[in-house]
């Protein structure tokens, strides 16, 4: 009996084992698939915090920004018959960056200026352009203001009517008066200072070719023409032609007028390459009689 009892005591036994057995391996296995699926869930919020970051359940995600273009708009010609057609710059590929030199050879020597790209790229454009058409050859200066102190050039017509048949916006508008010239000067007022290179215009975004150099104090000019560059060589020479002052149609002494010194641009171009020699043409037409200068600078 003792035998018969001794052997049911270790079948249960063993029984038992296998069953705690079976039990351990059981826990193992879901400590298995609860660590296999944990690690896919962290897999799976990583991947979609990420997409939301980066905006990938943005119903709309932002364009791409188009890059900067110049917009040459065209003018009327049957309102402005005196115009130029050259065509236009292009419309994409200008330099927004650096600075360049614009050239005026003129009957006097040599004049330049240093345009910074990144503030007038599009008046840049259309500089170099208009250069390398040789619109400007043989143009005159025609207007010289002595209230505003400046020079107007750019016109081929040389009597302030002409220009070519676009125009563009404005840029690089002064915010802010430029410095007084000395510690001890009274308050500046100016926005353009001496030596500043100005597009001349009849309003808001009409550039077209003309341009006015500002020879002395510029406290007469409102803010409201783009500024082109700096004059760095030839200041006296347009300073020369200030001092010989200006006459009115008639021929008479005027504060603002036709300047008694003519100033005749021969070639003008943006950078270090002049574009071919420039045809041989008539001269330009002299002004007519009717032409009224404006109190500020035109196109």
């Amino acid at each position: 009996m003792a035998s018969r009892s001794n052997r049911q005591r270790k079948l249960e036994r063993e029984r038992a084992e296998r069953r705690l057995a079976r039990q351990a391996q059981r826990a193992r296995r879901r400590r298995q698939i609860q660590a296999g699926v944990g690690g896919g869930l962290a897999v799976i919020l990583i991947i979609l915090g990420a997409t939301w970051i980066f905006g990938g359940f943005d119903p709309d995600p932002p364009a791409a920004e188009a890059a900067p273009t110049c917009v040459w708009t065209p003018r009327d010609t049957t309102a402005s018959p005196n115009l130029t057609d050259v065509g236009t710059p292009p419309t994409s590929g200008e330099l927004r960056s650096g600075f360049e030199q614009l050239n005026i050879s003129t009957n006097l020597g040599d004049i330049s200026a240093l345009v910074d790209l990144s503030k007038v790229p599009c008046t840049a454009a259309s500089f170099k352009h208009l250069g390398e058409q040789n619109f400007f050859a043989n143009s005159t200066c025609h207007r010289l203001s002595t209230p505003s102190k400046i020079l107007t050039c750019g016109d081929p017509r040389s009597d302030g009517t002409g220009g070519p048949t676009y125009q563009f916006a404005d840029e690089s508008l002064p915010t802010e008066p430029v410095p007084a010239p000395t510690p001890d000067a009274s308050p500046a007022t100016s926005y353009y200072g001496k030596g500043t290179l100005i597009m001349a215009n009849n309003g808001p975004n009409t550039n077209g070719s003309q341009f006015s150099i500002v020879y002395g104090d510029g406290s007469d000019l409102p803010p409201s023409y783009t500024v082109v560059g700096s004059i760095t060589t030839g200041m006296e020479i347009v300073e020369g032609v200030a001092q010989a002052g200006a006459v009115d149609a008639g021929g008479q002494p005027a504060p603002d007028g036709k300047p008694n010194t003519a100033l005749t641009i021969q070639q003008l171009y943006l950078g270090s390459t002049p574009p071919s020699a420039p045809a041989t043409s008539e001269p330009a037409p002299a002004p007519t009689a009717t032409a009224t200068p404006t109190p500020s600078p035109s196109q």
